[in-house]
C-alpha cells in the first residue's frame, strides 16, 4: 500500500486513518453511482418496453393488412364470377369494395394506409432499440465502478477510488449517449 499523506498537515496517515478517509469519499460516490445505475435501468427498461410495444403493434398491423389482402382477393374472385354472369351492378359494388380494401383514407384501414402505418411502427421500434446497447454498457460500467469503489475501501487504495470515478464518468457519458443519441 502506498502511504497516504494528509494534504493539510503533511502527516503520514495510518492504515485506519487512510481507510476512514477512503470510506468517507467512497461511500458517497457509491450512492451516486447506484443512483445513476437505477436511472440508467429505468431508461433502458422504458426504451425496451417501447420497442416491444412497437413490435407488437407492427405485427398486428401487418396481420390486419394480410386480412385485407385476403378479403380483396376473395372480392376480386367474386367480381370475376359476376363479370362472367353479366351482373354489372354486382361488378360495380365489388369494384368499390376492392378499391376500399386497397385504400381507405377516411378510416385509414386500406392496405396502402396499413402498410405505411406498419412501416412507421417498425421505424419507431428500431429507434427505441438503438438506445439499448448504449444503456446496457453504461449499466455495466456503473456496476464496475461500484465494485471498484468497494474494493478501494477494502484495499485502502486511493488509485482504485480514482479509477472507479473514471469508470463511472465513462458510464455517465454512455448513459447520456444512450438517452440523447448525440453520436
Amino acid at each position: 500500500m502506498k502511504q497516504m499523506i494528509d494534504k493539510v498537515t503533511g502527516k503520514v496517515l495510518t492504515r485506519s486513518e487512510a481507510e476512514a478517509r477512503i470510506k468517507d469519499k467512497a461511500g458517497l460516490v457509491i450512492v451516486i453511482m447506484a443512483l445513476f445505475l437505477a436511472g440508467n435501468t429505468y431508461l433502458a427498461n422504458g426504451f425496451s418496453g417501447t420497442a416491444q410495444t412497437k413490435l407488437l403493434q407492427a405485427t398486428n398491423t401487418y396481420g390486419f393488412f394480410q386480412a385485407k389482402s385476403i378479403k380483396q382477393s376473395i372480392a376480386e374472385g367474386q367480381q370475376e364470377d359476376a363479370k362472367l354472369r353479366g351482373d354489372k351492378q354486382r361488378v360495380k359494388e365489388l369494384q368499390a369494395k376492392i378499391d376500399r380494401y386497397e385504400s381507405d383514407p377516411v378510416k385509414g384501414e386500406g392496405k396502402k394506409e396499413l402498410l405505411a402505418k406498419a412501416k412507421q411502427q417498425e421505424a419507431e421500434r428500431e429507434a427505441a432499440r438503438a438506445h439499448g446497447p448504449w444503456l446496457t454498457f453504461a449499466g455495466m460500467l456503473f456496476q464496475l465502478a461500484i465494485v471498484l469503489l468497494s474494493a478501494s475501501i477494502l484495499a485502502v487504495n486511493i488509485r482504485m477510488y480514482y479509477g472507479s470515478i473514471l469508470v463511472g464518468a465513462l458510464g455517465a457519458l454512455l448513459m447520456a449517449q444512450g438517452y440523447w443519441m448525440f453520436i
